[in-house]
């Protein structure tokens, strides 16, 4: 049975989720207390670990294993997205440097940029240079910033990693730990490779010998796997041939992305509360931010006595108005829009002030001063700058519009963005635009637009038919509506 570690605010619902199926390792205490179970200590085949941001998981590990999971999570809901990082954690390329920041250099890997800091070089790099690098921190699609690389080889592990920049054992823990784990290491079968040492991880102090063995051995074969590709490849990246650049040397483990939609939560709540009393609207809330955990846990807590008295199950409507007043924009704020493409990216359209807030009808009103010229998209009216552009959001819906508008209040036209349902978070609001979308021209004809893109994005498997034909069902209603 594959083994699968999980970390992040979706750790419960995963567990409940994963354990028929998969065996669920290196379990925290709290996921052991609450399932009254014991997890084995063992290395997975792939981990699970909620994006910094909240909004998705990423899953690395050897690839049958990573498949296989990211299948079942793209399968939460309607509204789930899944993506195949080319530059997947462990990754090695030859490569060339493209820009140079304050503190590093901007690497060119092909499908994907990585980001090199001077400090993991051992020389100045400058743009043009070309430098053997491994992603040692995969960076999901939609994020701002870019995959970690560094020159030091590693193979990564939960219990066990090896490093070419470790010549001897190196552990975490106190002084006692790491020597005894010094010692173990030296009893144990598995032999490492020459110039690569041995890093045991935090998990290693609970792992029994064989579990150790198991977790080094499974390091071995990631770091045997680095070394095959580096054997054809020239000693320096500056000697091989500049038209092979970027050039991927090894690929020891896949990386795949998930992006969970509000409906993708709800589903994610129904597998907690099998467990555990759970609030409508859990992950949505705790995907806010960081603070909104504690929130969370406390109402939970207070819900578990109501249930003891005998009140209700936790699985009632999402408290919208709470939710949005305690993490949500308020009046006066600057909130921006994230746009969601369905190919991963994810960018801004601006920030603007929130006008309007009725947090129990899950509207925000955004007001945005334009500039720059040209047109607008699809409508074809002139852009200029003292126009405004006034975008109404409503919490789970498939759809928002906004009106722009000159500066002396004549209307330029309305834009109804097609969408997965719009979640709104303190600072943004998001969603993942769906290509197809209705446009009302200032003469007032009502003209939808874009249906080839969501067909060329189905035909590319960035768009599920079942989403698609979502989409073409609240296009339509929006385009009654607007004649």
């Amino acid at each position: 049975m594959s083994r699968v570690r999980i970390r992040g605010i979706y750790t419960t619902a995963l567990t409940e989720r994963f354990r028929e199926d998969l065996s669920v390792v290196q379990a925290s205490p709290p996921i052991r207390r609450r399932f009254d179970a014991e997890f084995p200590v063992e290395e997975y085949d792939a981990s699970v670990e909620t994006t910094d941001d909240r909004q998705g998981a990423g899953v690395v590990g050897d690839s049958e294993t990573v498949e296989r999971v990211a299948d079942d999570l793209a399968s939460l809901g309607v509204d789930a997205f899944r993506w195949t990082d080319p530059a997947p954690r462990g990754a090695v390329f030859d490569a060339a440097v493209t820009d140079t920041l304050g503190g590093g250099a901007v690497v060119d890997l092909g499908d994907r940029e990585g980001y090199l800091s001077f400090g993991r070089v051992d020389r100045r790099i400058d743009e043009g240079d070309r430098v053997r690098v491994q992603v040692h921190d995969p960076a999901p699609p939609w994020a701002d910033h870019r995959p970690v690389l560094g020159t030091e080889l590693r193979a990564f592990g939960g219990i066990a990693s090896l490093s070419t920049g470790v010549d001897k054992v190196v552990a975490s823990g106190d002084d006692a730990t790491r020597t005894e784990l010094a010692r173990t290491t030296e009893m144990l079968p598995t032999e490492v490779p020459d110039d690569w040492g041995v890093r045991w991880e935090y998990a290693a102090e609970d792992a029994g010998m064989d579990a150790m063995d198991d977790a080094l051995g499974r390091a071995v074969g990631l770091a045997e796997a680095i070394d095959a590709g580096l054997a054809d490849a020239p000693d320096s990246p500056a000697d091989a041939d500049r038209g092979d650049m970027p050039r991927r040397l090894a690929a020891p483990e896949a990386t795949e992305w998930c992006w969970f939609g509000r409906e993708s939560r709800f589903a994610l709540d129904a597998e907690r509360r099998a467990v555990t009393t759970t609030m409508p609207g859990h992950h949505r809330v705790k995907a806010a931010r960081e603070s909104a955990s504690a929130a969370v846990d406390f109402v939970e807590d207070l819900w578990t006595e109501t249930d003891a008295l005998g009140g209700g199950d936790g699985a009632g409507e999402f408290p919208t108005g709470a939710a949005l007043r305690q993490f949500g924009p308020a009046a006066g704020d600057r909130l921006e829009i994230r746009h969601g493409k369905p190919d991963g990216r994810c960018f801004s359209l601006g920030r603007g002030e929130v006008t309007e807030c009725a947090p129990d009808e899950g509207k925000v009103t955004v007001r945005r001063e334009m500039s720059g010229r040209g047109t607008y998209d699809a409508l074809g009216t002139p852009r200029e700058s003292g126009d405004a552009a006034v975008t109404k959001f409503r919490e789970g819906r498939w759809w928002y519009p906004t009106v722009y508008r000159g500066d002396d209040g004549e209307s330029k036209g309305t834009y109804v963005n097609v969408c997965t349902p719009v979640e709104l978070f303190p600072d943004a609001a998001r969603y993942v635009d769906l290509h197809v979308d209705v446009v009302k021209y200032p003469d007032g004809e009502v003209e939808r637009v874009d249906d080839d893109e969501l067909d060329a994005a189905v035909e590319s498997g960035n768009v599920s038919e079942p989403l698609a034909e979502k989409a073409r069902s609240v296009a339509s209603s929006v385009e009654r509506a607007l004649k």
